[in-house]
């Protein structure tokens, strides 16, 4: 079955950046034309979707504490998803989540496949 595999997390000063990857093992018809994204969950509070992107709807989501800063997009050749993340915040310490939908919506209950998360932690 379809496996994600999140790298790129890590610590880092406020104003930093990182790129994370999430590897999509497997071939899956929904991961490519269904909505992936990226979740974080920070430490006592809820999954957040920070964005998302819908190849078949034609839409691209970025949470508005992350607009202008984060940058999500696929490389469909390589079977990977980036999120890069520019002028980083302490707020934005969490653990994120590379999911991929499995019902063709584009919401946090939509996302069926999760990988394992990887660290991002802003100091200031």
């Amino acid at each position: 079955q379809v496996q994600l595999v999140e790298s790129g997390g890590g610590s880092v000063q406020a104003g930093g950046s990182l790129r994370l990857s999430c590897a999509v093992n497997g071939y899956s018809y929904e991961a490519y034309w269904y909505c992936m994204g990226w979740i974080r969950q920070a430490p006592g509070k809820e999954r957040e979707v920070v964005a998302s992107d819908y190849p078949a709807g034609g839409l691209t989501y970025y949470a508005d504490s992350v607009k202008g800063r984060f940058t999500i997009s696929r490389d469909n050749a390589k079977n990977t998803l980036y999120l890069e993340m520019n002028g980083l915040k302490p707020e934005d310490t969490a653990l994120y989540y590379c999911a991929a939908s499995t019902s063709g919506g584009c919401y946090l209950s939509a996302f069926g496949i999760w990988g394992q998360g990887t660290q991002v932690t802003v100091s200031s």
